[in-house]
């Protein structure tokens, strides 16, 4: 039973959490903005870059399901996250004291591990408090605050680089929001030790696996993950083709995430009235950010990136919000490990071909990303009769 005051310690839960990741993307994401530089000033080659970044991509989607399911086996899902966060908050301060590239790539590796093991944990008690305030909603809340730390993780940095700071400093700096972040993270822990109290348990079969909506579901997410462009293929365009002016599209890329927040709201609330319906409608508008950002001009590109800002809204909100109503309680864990290593495999087989498709035929790559989200649609409506 919903009481005002467990709605309101849930609000406050989410809140919280949703400080924490704020704190963590201003650490994180503006360590991002210049990893490669620096790699670049310790002596590693492209190839080398290219590797650290695709490795680590592997290893942060490929964790999650270790850790998802190794938090509903043993219950421990405030160790595990403290672990993950910590992990990932050492990591990025301690670049400012690497002197090799080497100690510099395994620390950004270690970074990306620290997000593989705390992001389905971290999912799994967030949907606990979602139950009292509206699942949308309440990863809609959480993903806006993320969303503001992405934006201002890079601004810090730029800042700290206009002002004639180095590379290390910036690193050094980034240490201040990854201590304001862990210890939100302690206080969060010491006022809701049990998330899972907010929510009521309720009695299910047992079963050896996950429903089949849910396996349904992922199908779906997995086609809208292989058809989405990364933004360093956007951003490769834009300086190939000319389309944007080199000094726009970072701001093109912080536009698309304000908006991705402010979707994540929309969609959240929308979810919340209308369900998975609202997710065929996500993957309609996604579908034409494709044709806009590589075959129109400057104007086209511009409104290809809000497209692309809403769909990334969706994602990060919508999905994950869904994925609690088609598992059990004592399995959520596992199943954002499944949810997030089959979308990040196919995140990654998609760009890979959209890569290959762009050095043959730009048309080719527009109808790859157009026809592979329109397929999702079937998959949607199917998982949302099932549910």
């Amino acid at each position: 039973m919903k009481s005002q005051a467990t709605q309101k310690s849930a609000l406050q839960f989410v809140l919280v959490l949703g400080g924490v990741s704020l704190f963590a993307d201003i650490t994180y994401e503006g360590a991002r903005s210049i990893t490669g530089p620096f790699l670049a000033v310790l002596g590693a080659s492209g190839t080398v870059v290219g590797i650290v970044a695709g490795f680590g991509e592997f290893v942060g989607y490929g964790l999650r399901l270790v850790s998802g399911y190794v938090s509903d086996r043993t219950g421990y899902y405030w160790g595990i996250t403290l672990v993950g966060y910590g992990l990932t908050l050492a990591a990025i301060p301690l670049l400012a004291l690497a002197g090799r590239w080497e100690v510099a790539a395994a620390l950004l590796i270690a970074e990306r591990m620290g997000k593989a093991i705390r992001t389905p944990v971290r999912d799994a008690m967030l949907s606990h408090a979602t139950n009292q305030i509206g699942r949308g909603w309440g990863f809609g809340l959480h993903e806006a605050m993320d969303q503001i730390g992405a934006l201002l993780g890079p601004l810090v940095v730029a800042a700290v680089l206009y002002l004639e700071g180095s590379y290390r400093t910036s690193f050094g700096l980034l240490a201040v929001p990854a201590l304001m972040a862990f210890s939100l993270l302690l206080a969060a822990r010491s006022v809701h030790p049990t998330p899972e109290q907010f929510e009521v348990k309720v009695p299910v079969l047992q079963g050896t696996g996950f429903r089949q909506v849910f396996w349904i579901y992922l199908a779906a997410v997995c086609l809208i993950a292989a058809g989405y462009a990364d933004f360093p293929l956007i951003a490769y365009h834009f300086k190939k083709a000319a389309v944007v002016p080199d000094n726009m599209i970072p701001m093109c890329y912080a536009m698309a995430m304000g908006v991705d927040g402010l979707a994540a709201l929309i969609f959240g609330r929308l979810f919340d009235r209308l369900g998975l319906s609202v997710l065929i409608a996500a993957a309609l508008i996604s579908s034409l950010f494709a044709p806009l950002v590589f075959l129109g001009g400057l104007s086209f590109a511009v409104a290809g990136m809000v497209v692309w800002g809403i769909g990334m809204g969706a994602q990060e909100t919508v999905m994950k919000a869904a994925v609690v109503e088609m598992v059990a309680r004592e399995r959520r864990g596992s199943a954002y490990g499944m949810f997030h290593m089959g979308f990040g495999l196919f995140w990654f087989l998609g760009s890979a071909v959209m890569g290959w498709l762009y050095d043959i035929s730009l048309p080719s790559l527009v109808v790859f990303s157009v026809a592979i989200q329109l397929a999702a649609i079937p998959f949607f409506l199917l998982a949302a009769r099932k549910s």
